[in-house]
C-alpha cells in the first residue's frame, strides 16, 4: 500500500484517520502513536441509522372568549358608573347629576336613561325624584324587561326603587299612626285638665257664698 493511504480511505471518525496518518509518515526510530480506532456501528461506507425525531406533546391553546357586543359594552361601562355613584361624596354627585341630564338631553339612549335615573334618587344628587327616575327606567325596561342586558338592569333597578318607596311609605303611614295616637292622648289630657279646673273653680265658689251669708 502506498505511503498516505490510509488518508485515503475511508473511516468512521476524522480522529481516527489522523492519527493512522501520522504514525506512517513518522520518522524511523520514533515511537509511533497508537491509532485509536472507533467502532463502526454499521457496515462501511454506511451512515448510521438518525433516530426518529422525537414529537413533543402539543398542547391546543385556550378557546378564545366570545365576543363582547357594543351593548354588552355599555352595560359594563354603565356598571362602572353606577359603582363610582355608590362612593363620591355629595359634592362629586351634585355635579354628576346636570351632566348626566345634558347628556339625556343630547342623546335618549339606554345608558342615559339609567344614569340620570339613578342620579335622580341619590340624596346626595339633590332632591330626589323617584316619580320621573321610575319613568325613565320604564322607558328602558318596557314590556319585556328580559331581552336585554340592558333592559335586565333597569328592571332590576326599578324593582329596588320601587321596593323602596313602599318602605318609606309604610314608614310614613306608621309614623302617622303615631302622631294621630299622640294628638289623641294630648286631647285626652287637655280634656282632663280642663275638668279638673272646671271642679276646681266650682268647689271655690261655692266656699265663697257660705261664707258671705253669715
Amino acid at each position: 500500500m502506498p505511503a498516505g493511504g490510509p488518508c485515503l480511505a475511508g473511516a468512521a471518525g476524522v480522529l481516527a484517520i489522523a492519527l493512522a496518518c501520522a504514525a506512517t509518515v513518522a520518522p524511523a526510530g520514533a515511537e509511533l502513536l497508537r491509532p485509536i480506532v472507533i467502532a463502526q456501528t454499521g457496515a462501511p461506507g454506511v451512515s448510521p441509522s438518525t433516530p426518529a425525531p422525537v414529537t413533543p406533546d402539543v398542547v391546543e391553546p385556550p378557546p378564545s372568549p366570545a365576543p363582547v357586543n357594543e351593548e354588552e359594552q355599555q352595560t359594563i361601562a354603565l356598571l362602572f358608573d353606577l359603582q363610582r355613584y355608590s362612593v363620591e361624596s355629595n359634592e362629586e354627585l351634585r355635579r354628576e347629576l346636570p351632566t348626566a341630564i345634558q347628556a339625556l338631553n343630547r342623546a335618549r339612549t339606554e345608558p342615559n336613561r339609567i344614569r340620570a335615573a339613578i342620579l335622580l334618587t341619590l340624596p346626595g344628587a339633590g332632591p330626589p325624584d323617584d316619580a320621573r327616575a321610575i319613568a325613565l327606567l320604564e322607558s328602558v325596561s318596557g314590556k319585556t324587561p328580559g331581552a336585554s342586558p340592558m333592559k335586565q338592569l333597569a328592571a332590576v333597578l326599578l324593582a329596588q326603587i320601587a321596593e323602596r318607596m313602599r318602605g318609606m311609605s309604610e314608614e310614613r303611614k306608621k309614623s302617622a299612626a303615631a302622631q294621630e295616637k299622640l294628638d289623641q292622648l294630648r286631647a285626652v289630657e287637655r280634656s282632663l285638665l280642663l275638668e279638673r279646673n272646671r271642679n276646681a273653680g266650682g268647689a271655690g265658689g261655692g266656699g265663697g257664698g257660705g261664707g258671705t251669708g253669715k
